[in-house]
C-alpha cells in the first residue's frame, strides 16, 4: 500500500475515533451531571421542613452511615471521572499524532489529495497541486473542482464520484486536467468516501497520481509497434491493417480502387557493404524522405500526429516499409489503373536522382511491384503479389516497374515447390555426377572431365536450367556439392588409376556465385584434395566471367587463396561480361573458356570468328590456355585447330553423360581420336536418348 492509500486510509479510521471521542465526553459530563443532581438533591433533603432526625443512638449511627456512603459514592464518581478524563486525553493525543501524520505524509506524498465536500468544494488540497500542476492553495480555493478538468472528461470525473458516494469506493479513473502554464496533464485518479453521522457520504478523498509521462511512453510503445523504428515509416503490421481497411471498403463500395507498390533498391547490399551499415542507414533515410516527398503530401502517412488517425486512415496513399530496403506503398482513390503506373514512375523519377551520404554520390534504381486490389484477395496475399511482381521486374532487368498477374502467383508457387523438392532431393540421393569430356584439339585425346550435376528424378531428369539457378540463389547448392565433389574427386581418381597419361586426367568443377561468396573456400577446397588424395593440379576450378569481375579487389583475394593450394583457374563463358583481358593479368588464371554463343556462330559468320581469333590471340599473349565450349560440327573443330586453340568441348565429343558410359568413351579414345572414330556414335547414342 503506497503512503497516498495510507494516509487515506487513517483518515477514515480518524473520523470515527473522533466521534467516539466526542461521544464519550457528553456521555461523562451527563453523567456528572446526573450525579450531582442526586447528590445535591440529597443532601438537601435534609433540609425539607418536616425532616426530623432520631435522637436515638440507632438512628444518630445510620446517619452517619449514609453520610460516609454518599462520600464514598462521590469520591468514587470523581476517580471515575478522573480515569475517564485521562482516556479522553490519551485519545486526544493519539488523534492528534494521527493528524500530525496525516499532514506529514500529504505533505510530503508525490501523488495530489484532496478532500472535497458533497458539493464538489475543495476542503483540502495537498501541497503537490502546486508542485505538479503550478496551482497555489489560494488558486484552488478560489475555483470548483471541475474547473480545471478537461471539457470532454468533466462527465466521466462526475459520474465516478457519484458512483463512489453510492458505494464507499470509486474505481480507477484517468482524465486530463490542466496545468497552470496551459498545457495538459493525465491524472489517474482513486477516490473514496467518508460516511458522516447519518452514515451518508459527506466527503471524498481523492488521490491523483501524474501518469503523463508514462501515457507518453505507451503512445511511444503503441507507435513503434506500427513504425519503422529507423525511418519512422508505416511497418509491414501497420501496412497491413490499412490494407485490410482498404479492401473491407472496395467490398462495401465496388468504383473504389487502389494498389499496392512493392518498392526495392537495386543493389543496396553493394552500398551497404562497401559504405559500412551507418552510411547504409543514412541513405534508408533519404530515401524514405524522398518517397514522401514525391508523394502528395495530403495523401502521404509517415508518423501520424494526436487527433490525426482518422485522416491517415482514409489517406488515398500509405508510405511503408515492410523492412530491409523494401518499401511500400498503398495507393488509394484510384480513378484508373494507370494512376498507379504513375505513382511507380514518378517514384523511379526521384530516386534516380543523386544521393548525398558523407560527401559521397550515390546513384540507385528501383524494382516495383505492382498488385491491384481485388475483393476477393486478403491482405496478406496483395503485399505478396506485389512483391512477386517485384521480383519479376528485378529478373526482367532492374530499374523498372511490372504489374501483377496471376502467372506470376503460379510460378512462385512453382518455384516454391521446387524448391521444396531440392530439399527433399539432397536428402533422397537424387543428384547425379555427369561428365562431359575435355579433348585436346591436336591429338584429339581426352584430356580431362568438366563435372556436371544432374536431378534425376523419379518423373524423369531435370534440365540444369530448370533448377541450377534456383539453387544457387537459395544456397541449396551448397549442400549439392558437398554431396557430390567428394564422388567425383573419387571417380577421377579410378580413371587416372585405369588410363594413365602425362600429364594426368583432369577435373573442372564449377564454382557458383554463393560459393565463391564463402569466407572459408579456399580452406573447404583444401579439405577435399586432402581427403580424396587428389593431386591439386589435376583439379580446375572454373568461375564465371560475370562472377570474378563483379567485385575486382574480392576476387583477386579469392583466386589468390585458390591458387595457393596448387588447382587451376579458369575464366568460364568468357566473352559475355563486361571485363577486359589486361584485367585477368591480376587473377592469376590458367585458362579461358570460350562461351558457346561465340563458337556456335564462328563458321557461318566472320565477325564472331574473328572474335574469337582475337579471344585466343590475346589470351597466348598473356601465357593463358584457351578452352572451347559447345563445339558441335567438324567445321568448328578445324577452324579452332587453325586458330591455336588448344582445347574444346562438345556434343561433337560428347555430352554430358554417366560414369560408365565415360568409361567406354576413354577405352574408345585411347584406340583412336575421339572426333574422327567415335564422335558419330556418341552423337548417334544422345541422340537416342
Amino acid at each position: 500500500m503506497t503512503d497516498e492509500a495510507q494516509s487515506v486510509s487513517r483518515l477514515e479510521l480518524s473520523i470515527p475515533r473522533l466521534r467516539q471521542v466526542e461521544g464519550r465526553e457528553w456521555w461523562l459530563w451527563g453523567f456528572a451531571v446526573a450525579v450531582t443532581l442526586v447528590l445535591t438533591f440529597g443532601i438537601l433533603s435534609l433540609t425539607f421542613p418536616g425532616f426530623h432526625l432520631p435522637t436515638d443512638g440507632m438512628y444518630s449511627l445510620s446517619l452517619k452511615e449514609w453520610v460516609r456512603g454518599l462520600a464514598a459514592l462521590v469520591l468514587l464518581f470523581d476517580i471515575y471521572t478522573v480515569y475517564q478524563h485521562l482516556q479522553l486525553q490519551r485519545m486526544r493525543r493519539h488523534l492528534a499524532q494521527r493528524d500530525r501524520l496525516f499532514q506529514l505524509i500529504s505533505e510530503n506524498a508525490a501523488d495530489m489529495i484532496a478532500v472535497v465536500d458533497k458539493k464538489g468544494q475543495r476542503l483540502y488540497n495537498s501541497p503537490a497541486y502546486e508542485k505538479i500542476l503550478g496551482y497555489s492553495q489560494s488558486d484552488l480555493a478560489a475555483t470548483s473542482s471541475l474547473e480545471q478538468v478537461h471539457p470532454d472528461d468533466r462527465a466521466r470525473v462526475l459520474s465516478a464520484a457519484e458512483k463512489a458516494r453510492l458505494t464507499g469506493r470509486g474505481e480507477r479513473l484517468e482524465y486530463r486536467i490542466r496545468h497552470k502554464d496551459g498545457s495538459w496533464r493525465v491524472l489517474e485518479s482513486t477516490s473514496s468516501a467518508i460516511p458522516g453521522p447519518n452514515n451518508k457520504t459527506e466527503w471524498l478523498v481523492i488521490v491523483n497520481r501524474d501518469i503523463t509521462e508514462r501515457k507518453r511512453a505507451e503512445e511511444l510503445l503503441a507507435h513503434n509497434a506500427f513504425h519503422d523504428g529507423l525511418t519512422n515509416l508505416a511497418n509491414r503490421m501497420l501496412l497491413l491493417d490499412r490494407l485490410g481497411r482498404a479492401l473491407a471498403i472496395s467490398r462495401r463500395h465496388a468504383d473504389f480502387k487502389f494498389a499496392v507498390l512493392f518498392i526495392d533498391i537495386d543493389g543496396f547490399k553493394v552500398f551497404n557493404d562497401s559504405l559500412g551499415h551507418a552510411a547504409g542507414d543514412a541513405l534508408l533515410i533519404q530515401i524514405a524522405e524522398r518517397l514522401m516527398a514525391c508523394l502528395r503530401r495530403a495523401d502521404t502517412v509517415s508518423r501520424p500526429r494526436p487527433g490525426e488517425e482518422d485522416e491517415s486512415a482514409n489517406s488515398d496513399n500509405t508510405l511503408a516499409r515492410p523492412g530491409g530496403d523494401e518499401f511500400a506503398v498503398l495507393a488509394q482513390e484510384l480513378r484508373d489503373p494507370t494512376d498507379a503506373i504513375r505513382v511507380a514512375e514518378r517514384i523511379q523519377q526521384k530516386l534516380c536522382q543523386p544521393f548525398d551520404v558523407d560527401g559521397q554520390e550515390i546513384v540507385l534504381t528501383a524494382s516495383i511491384g505492382i498488385a491491384f486490389g481485388k475483393t476477393d484477395s486478403e491482405a496478406q496475399d496483395l503485399l505478396r503479389d506485389a512483391e512477386i511482381a517485384m521480383y519479376r521486374a528485378k529478373k526482367n532487368g532492374k530499374a523498372r516497374c511490372e504489374v501483377f498477374d496471376s502467372a506470376m502467383h503460379a510460378g512462385a508457387v512453382k518455384r516454391l515447390q521446387l524448391e521444396t523438392d531440392l530439399r527433399k532431393g539432397i536428402e533422397l540421393g537424387e543428384f547425379r555426377v555427369y561428365y562431359q569430356p575435355i579433348v585436346s584439339l591436336p591429338t584429339e585425346q581426352i584430356v580431362g572431365f568438366e563435372a556436371l550435376t544432374r536431378w534425376q528424378r523419379p518423373q524423369g531428369m531435370v534440365m540444369p536450367n530448370d533448377f541450377i539457378p534456383l539453387a544457387d540463389e537459395t544456397g541449396i547448392i551448397l549442400s549439392i556439392n558437398r554431396q557430390l565433389l567428394p564422388e567425383a574427386c573419387h571417380q577421377l581418381l579410378s580413371w587416372q588409376n585405369l588410363f594413365p597419361s602425362d600429364p594426368p586426367l583432369s577435373l573442372s568443377v564449377n564454382i557458383s556465385p554463393k560459393q565463391f561468396a564463402q569466407a572459408d573456400l579456399a580452406s573447404q577446397i583444401g579439405q577435399l584434395l586432402r581427403q580424396s588424395g587428389m593431386d591439386p593440379r589435376c583439379i580446375d576450378l572454373e568461375i564465371t566471367e560475370t562472377i570474378a569481375m563483379a567485385d575486382a579487389e574480392k576476387s583477386v583475394s579469392v583466386l589468390s587463396e585458390l591458387k595457393a593450394l596448387g588447382v587451376g583457374l579458369d575464366i568460364d563463358d568468357f566473352g559475355t561480361g563486361y571485363s577486359s583481358l589486361s584485367r585477368l593479368q591480376a587473377f592469376r588464371v590458367d585458362t579461358l573458356k570460350i562461351d558457346r554463343v561465340f563458337v556456335s556462330r564462328m563458321d557461318s559468320d566472320a565477325e564472331t570468328l574473328e572474335i574469337v581469333r582475337l579471344i585466343i590471340v590475346l589470351a597466348h599473349h598473356l601465357g593463358l590456355k584457351v578452352v572451347a565450349e559447345g563445339v558441335e560440327t567438324r567445321a568448328q573443330l578445324d577452324l579452332l585447330k587453325h586458330l591455336g586453340c588448344e582445347r574444346a568441348q562438345g556434343y561433337l565429343f560428347s555430352k554430358a553423360v554417366d560414369h560408365d558410359e565415360i568409361l567406354q568413351l576413354l577405352t574408345a579414345n585411347r584406340a583412336a581420336p575421339l572426333a574422327e572414330s567415335h564422335s558419330r556414335a556418341a552423337i548417334s547414342m544422345a541422340a537416342t536418348r
